[in-house]
């Protein structure tokens, strides 16, 4: 039924398309460098090889704490050893690398083979005196992004219930105080003091710039950070005692927000994502409103970093951007620039967990009302061949997709933004809002400076696809 009226409501549609993402092993490539004492085993096949060499080939001048576990034709017909040849390879890893932890990273074929990773682990563990922690991050997810998060999830489980001993927790808290006061002068009231509060975790991959701004917010208004997931080292993991609370940094951590939950019997709190001023503003004052304390001053906050980002709000103003679906970023990302002006028709998203997105959904839709644009749709799982049919009707100004359909697009005369680029920028927190329309804005601004602005309609007119 064909209807002229623009929908009052999120509309929710799955094409089952095929997922056009990465594959999850590729978390390896952030994950090894933020967690600094530990070493990722990838048990794949040559073509995981293969694929880790190119992903991350950029890093051939550094010493990456990752290998690749090949599996050989002996392997997968089951006619060799698998708990002797991994305890040869963790034997060499420890003698070489020593690290505090070793991450198995399960492929598909692992998957497929039925390998017993989780039952090998332990043993190997009690072995060799390592801490080894199993993920299967294999290409069976959804989206790449989501590699990270069974990491984490797994990696939740491993955290103490409890600290050590007091002079620990002490120094946890110290550490924290000394870096909220890096560069000033030493006071009486600077003292350390334990937090006011339950304590609070927060969880997802993020560099430590942004950790730090994301830290110093939160104690502008009397709130201490109690821990990372993940920590910068794997000795550092959190305390999750029984009743904390813990909140999300990126959309794609569900199985995470889970295992707190249920296995950890956390607290998780439902927020939007601190992407812009508006979803930092949101983030912040929901952890506020469930710890108990009065939020202060994020309305000036908030207005103060629209004004500071307004020339690139006027570049992007009455645009219309096109997700193709691919990092699981797509809904903040689409709230923010709708909030910035842009109109957005439709925000395809391999996966959807609408239960650890609904305060992102809800924002989404009262967002639309406030700006008075249509209301987008969310596809998932999009079919590519009839997203490329809506945006050859729709010619919109920008399309953020994954790498494969950048440059068809960009043949047809339709501006692109590479995902992927949002996965490994800075965009969290109010500091960072002008860092994603930085990215947003870089075809548009090319094509000011080239002087065609109007290319997509100069390219259909001048090259008539037969």
């Amino acid at each position: 039924m064909t209807t002229t009226e623009a929908p009052s409501a999120l509309t929710f549609e799955c094409e089952t398309g095929n997922y056009h993402t990465f594959c999850p092993i590729s978390c390896v490539a952030w994950l090894y460098q933020k967690i600094e004492d530990s070493f990722f085993l990838v048990i794949g096949t040559k073509t995981c090889g293969y694929f880790l060499q190119n992903a991350m080939g950029v890093m051939i001048f550094a010493e990456p704490r990752y290998a690749m576990a090949e599996l050989e034709e002996g392997d997968i017909s089951a006619q060799l050893n698998d708990y002797a040849e991994l305890k040869r390879l963790c034997t060499q890893i420890k003698r070489d690398r020593n690290p505090s932890v070793i991450v198995w990273i399960g492929t598909c074929t692992t998957e497929i083979i039925k390998m017993d990773l989780e039952g090998l682990a332990p043993k190997l563990e009690a072995e060799i005196g390592i801490p080894i922690v199993v993920a299967r991050a294999n290409g069976l997810d959804y989206a790449f992004t989501q590699g990270e998060d069974t990491v984490l999830a797994a990696m939740a489980a491993r955290c103490p219930e409890a600290a050590t001993s007091e002079a620990d927790q002490q120094e946890r808290t110290n550490a924290i105080q000394r870096l909220l006061q890096f560069g000033k002068a030493p006071a009486a009231e600077q003292q350390p003091a334990s937090p006011k509060h339950s304590p609070l975790i927060l969880f997802g991959s993020v560099p430590d710039p942004v950790a730090t701004q994301l830290t110093i917010e939160l104690a502008k208004q009397g709130i201490t950070v109690s821990g990372w997931l993940p920590a910068k080292r794997y000795t550092e993991l959190p305390v999750i005692a029984e009743g904390s609370y813990a909140i999300g940094l990126n959309p794609f951590l569900s199985r995470t927000a889970t295992t707190l939950m249920r296995r950890r019997k956390c607290k998780v709190i439902g927020a939007p994502f601190p992407v812009g001023p508006d979803g930092s503003r949101a983030w912040i004052e929901k952890i506020c409103s469930v710890l108990g304390i009065e939020p202060q001053g994020l309305a000036e906050r908030e207005v103060q970093v629209w004004d500071s980002i307004e020339d690139y709000r006027q570049l992007v103003e009455g645009k219309q951007v096109f997700f193709m679906g691919d990092n699981l970023w797509e809904i903040s990302l689409a709230r923010f620039l709708i909030r910035c002006g842009m109109r957005c028709p439709e925000i395809g998203i391999p996966y959807l967990d609408r239960r650890y997105l609904a305060a992102e959904l809800a924002l989404l839709e009262e967002t639309c009302q406030s700006m008075g644009v249509p209301l987008p749709r969310l596809v998932e799982k999009p079919d590519n061949y009839n997203q490329l049919q809506r945006i050859e009707a729709l010619q919109p100004d920008l399309v953020i997709t994954g790498m494969a359909h950048a440059n068809p697009l960009e043949a047809r005369g339709i501006s692109t933004k590479w995902s992927v680029e949002f996965t490994f920028a800075q965009i969290h927190g109010f500091g960072n809002a002008r860092a994603i329309l930085e990215l947003v804005t870089r075809p548009l601004r090319r094509n000011l400076a080239l002087g065609t602005i109007g290319s997509s309609q100069w390219v259909s007119e001048a090259v008539t696809p037969h």
